[in-house]
Formats: C-alpha cells, structure tokens, sequence
C-alpha cells in the first residue's frame, strides 16, 4: 500500500479525508460512479475530503481567491496541488465539485462522519454540524483504506431538542423537516434566517468548532441567492 501524507491537506483545513477501494463500496454507488464518471474503469479508490471547524475558511481567506465559489475554487486548487505532489504518476479526476451530482451524504455515512440531525444537515459527534464535504477524488492508487469513524448520533441522546424549539419557521416542530416551511419563513422580508439557521447555532454539539459569523452569512447567502432564484 501506498503511504500517503495528509499534512498540507490538515493546514489547509481540509482535516477530514477517507479512502475507499472503489468496488468494496455498495454496489449501487459503484454503478452510479462507473456509469457516470469511469466507464472504462480506470480508477481503484475514491477519496473523500471534507472540513471540520474553522480553519478551511481562514485558509480561503488567506488565498485572497475572489470568485463566486471560493471554498470550492480553494479546495480544487489545494487538492489538485496535493495530489500532484504526492501521487504524480497516478491519475485521478475531481468529480466533486463539479456539474454531477455526488452522494456526498451517503459517503459521509460510510465514513462515519454523517448522522442525521432533525434540520436534514449532518451531524457529527466531534465536529456538530460544523463540517462539510469539499472533494471526491477518483483514482488510480493504492492507498490504505480507511476505518470508518465509530460513532453514533449525538441527536440520539439529546433531550432538549433546542433546535427544534430554537427555529422561528416552525420547520421541524412536525417530526421531519418541512423543506418548504423553512423556504416560506426565509423569503419573508422580517426573516432571521437570510444569512443564518437559527436552528443549527442553538445546536450545543460541537459548539467549538462553530463557523465565523462570516462564514456563516457566506454559506447562507448563497443559500438563499438559490432560494430567490427558483422559488
């Protein structure tokens, strides 16, 4: 196995990574991946590369990248460079981010990292839902696979429920996020919820590692820019 060295992905904040051999995912996903991305099957692994807390944003910052998608633009950029160093002689592809839609979240579940949470964001033990899928590399190596993180759902245990009781569209009080409810409550000009989640602050779990209100008011706006367009 390929030994690999994760340092300038952790100092860039991209501090979440997993590897897995392609076809020892479930086979619905290899399909999916094959049919879309690598019909020639060229690629053995798939990397998954996320950020926990707040350095990946200090990092965008500090790029001084100004573009419509920076995160995305600086995680590309990084990863590209990384891969380059470390593995130049094997090939990969960057299929997210990109045009295709990806199951990051069902990825996320294989690595541990996903659990669900009532505000349809996933939820971490370590991290709250201050985390966020930022690549998923295709390639040709041969990398030790990683363990899934062995946790279980904060949510499971939590008595408060103050995310529930802490969102002013009333989108969770039925037992399952009410997708249009909350899209309702933030088209409203009076909303408190523009360029935030009140529901996902109040969260206890991971508090720490919460996002920089700009980072905050960033992702949000962009959200909502969405939100304008197509509703």
């Amino acid at each position: 196995m390929t030994i690999w060295d994760t340092t300038a992905l952790n100092s860039a904040g991209l501090n979440l990574q997993a590897v897995f051999n392609l076809d020892e995912l479930p086979a619905e996903i290899v399909a999916e991946l094959r049919c879309r991305f690598d019909p020639g099957h060229r690629y053995r692994q798939l990397i998954l590369l996320g950020h926990g807390g707040k350095a990946l944003w200090a990092s965008v910052r500090a790029s001084g990248i100004v573009s419509e998608n920076p995160i995305d633009d600086f995680s590309v950029r990084t990863v590209t460079s990384w891969f380059a160093q470390q593995f130049g002689d094997n090939c990969h592809a960057i299929i997210y981010p990109g045009s295709d839609a990806v199951r990051l979240q069902a990825l996320g579940k294989i690595a541990g990292w996903h659990h669900a949470s009532p505000m349809m964001i996933g939820i971490d033990k370590e991290w709250g839902t201050w985390f966020a899928y930022r690549a998923v590399v295709l390639a040709d190596t041969e990398l030790q696979p990683t363990r899934p993180v062995d946790s279980e759902s904060p949510c499971l245990t939590c008595r408060h429920k103050i995310c529930i009781a802490s969102c002013p569209a009333s989108a969770l009080d039925g037992g399952a996020f009410d997708l249009g409810q909350c899209v309702a409550y933030r088209k409203r000009s009076d909303s408190s919820c523009k360029a935030t989640c009140l529901a996902r602050v109040s969260c206890p779990v991971g508090s720490a590692h919460r996002y920089c209100a700009e980072q905050i008011r960033h992702a949000y706006s962009i959200s909502m820019a969405s939100i304008e367009r197509h509703t």
